[in-house]
Order: C-alpha cells, then structure tokens, then sequence
C-alpha cells in the first residue's frame, strides 16, 4: 500500500534563495516503507525541512514533482516502474527548479557521473544517510553540491 504523508505547512522558495522563516519543501522517494519514515522522521526534527510527501516509485516521483514543484526532491536509484535516473530525467523537465539528490545504495562510479551529469545537486549513498543527509540536504539548500565521502573522486562534497 502506497504510504504518502504531507506534513505542516509553508513555503520554502524564499528559504532556498536565503530568506529566515521560510522552510525547504521535500518529496521523498524510495521503495522501502521503513527507510522513508527514518528519511522523514530525520528531516523533521529540523524546524526549516518540511516533508510534503512521501511516494514509492518513480512515475509517481515525476507525478507528484509536476504537482507539488517541491524545492528538493530525495530520490533512490532503484525503484519500481520507472528508474530514480530516468525519474530525474523527467523530473527535470516537469519541476525544474526541484534540487534532486540521490539518496541511494548505488555507489558504481558510472552511475553516480551520470547522476551528476543530468543535473543532481546531491548524491548520498545510504549506508551513510545518518551521517551525510543533513549535511547534503543544508549543502544543497544553500546552493553548493553535496557528495558522501565515500565517493572520493565523484564530486564535491559541501562546496559550491
């Protein structure tokens, strides 16, 4: 069963361009019921996140992008029905400005290049989501690129 959850209130375009008191409007998208409530459940105990909503696949990753414009979109590899690369795609042309990072256990160099390539702000492997998705998610509010240490040699991490 399809989990979707849409949390407080606000809007956060003021926020990713800097302005106090507005907050980051987040979709979230992986397959895995539980690891989306620890995705979300970490992101809400920071007053300035708002998780919009949370979906399983990536067709309805690219449906609720085009409906919700979110500022930043957590989005998985390796979903059902459509792939998160191919989601990105699409989501590029539907809510283009919606920040993609990955939030994924696909760590091959190839795949984490062509994520960059097709316009991911971040890339963060899962195993370190504790340790690296607050810090991706802060990153990426702001502007710069984030990267999980991990991939030394795929990207930036926290800068611009």
């Amino acid at each position: 069963m399809l989990n979707q959850r849409i949390y407080g209130r606000g809007h956060s375009r003021a926020k990713m361009r800097g302005e106090a008191n507005t907050q980051i409007r987040i979709l979230v998208v992986d397959d895995h019921e539980p690891f989306r409530r620890f995705v979300s459940s970490m992101l809400l105990r920071q007053a300035n996140l708002q998780v919009i909503e949370e979906v399983q696949d990536g067709v309805q990753a690219v449906e609720r992008a085009k409906a919700l414009q979110p500022d930043m979109i957590l989005l998985d590899i390796g979903l059902p029905r459509l792939n998160g690369i191919e989601a990105a795609r699409q989501i590029c042309r539907v809510a283009s400005h919606s920040r993609i990072v990955f939030l994924t256990q696909e760590s091959s160099p190839e795949v984490v290049e062509e994520a960059l390539r097709l316009g991911a702000w971040g890339y963060v492997i899962k195993a370190q989501a504790g340790t690296d998705l607050l810090a991706a998610v802060e990153a990426v509010s702001h502007g710069a690129r984030f990267v999980s240490s991990s991939l030394n040699g795929h990207g930036d991490t926290g800068t611009a």
